[in-house]
């Protein structure tokens, strides 16, 4: 096999500072939802689902920190991920 495989047919172009900002919150409000999901699944879960919806959660909870961690270092404010959080709710009942 040669190395003809892995070339890329496009090139990749790199997102901005402001877009990767974005990318992380709007990454932090979907993994924040899927937890409370998650909280929600698991007080109605029976027999194994109870097994399934605790590893869920844990797993949503060590991203959501990690995430947080990653906002942080960046100067990422929790402000700025509830009005970012606003705006995409108003942007989805208007279109």
């Amino acid at each position: 096999m040669t190395n003809d495989y892995y070339i890329r047919e496009q090139k990749i172009i790199e997102k901005t500072e402001i877009e990767k900002e974005l990318d992380l919150i709007k990454t932090i409000i979907r993994t924040r939802e899927d937890l409370k999901i998650a909280n929600r699944n698991f007080e109605y879960a029976k027999d194994d689902l109870v097994d399934y919806y605790t590893y869920e959660i844990k797993a949503n909870q060590a991203k959501l920190d990690y995430l947080i961690k990653l906002a942080k270092a960046k100067g990422i404010e929790v402000d700025m991920i509830h009005d970012l959080k606003l705006s995409l709710w108003d942007e989805e009942e208007a279109g």
